[in-house]
């Protein structure tokens, strides 16, 4: 016996070729992009004493400021947070925000603090 109540989703789900290139340019897009800023992250990992011996205070920061770019975009993209409404957007990401940001900050401040006492130590 055949059921009625159960509505078949995947005969419905088709798009025209005009879509599927929209589609597709978005999905290469988003390929690139994030290839693009994790290669930049190992890059910087792997040659920052080359390029800037003296500022390990700001290859974390950029370290940081990538890593942020790119789990905005996976968050928006894949988990298509970027088709919602402004509003809801921003009540979903601003709390995550200022709790990366003091994530952050305590990450920082606490590692400040162990180099100055094993700095008095040694």
């Amino acid at each position: 016996m055949e059921r009625d109540d159960i509505i078949e989703y995947s005969l419905n789900a088709g798009h025209s070729e005009e879509q599927g290139r929209v589609i597709r340019k978005k999905i290469y897009f988003v390929t690139i992009l994030l290839s693009v800023i994790t290669t930049l992250e190992v890059a910087l990992g792997v040659f920052w004493t080359q390029f800037f011996p003296n500022a390990w205070h700001w290859v974390k920061w950029a370290f940081i400021v990538m890593t942020l770019v790119k789990a905005s975009y996976i968050v928006m993209t894949f988990m298509h947070l970027g088709d919602e409404r402004k509003n809801i957007r921003s009540m979903i990401l601003i709390p995550y925000f200022l709790f990366l940001m003091y994530m952050v900050f305590i990450l920082i401040w606490e590692a400040g603090y162990v180099h100055m006492v094993l700095s008095t130590l040694l």
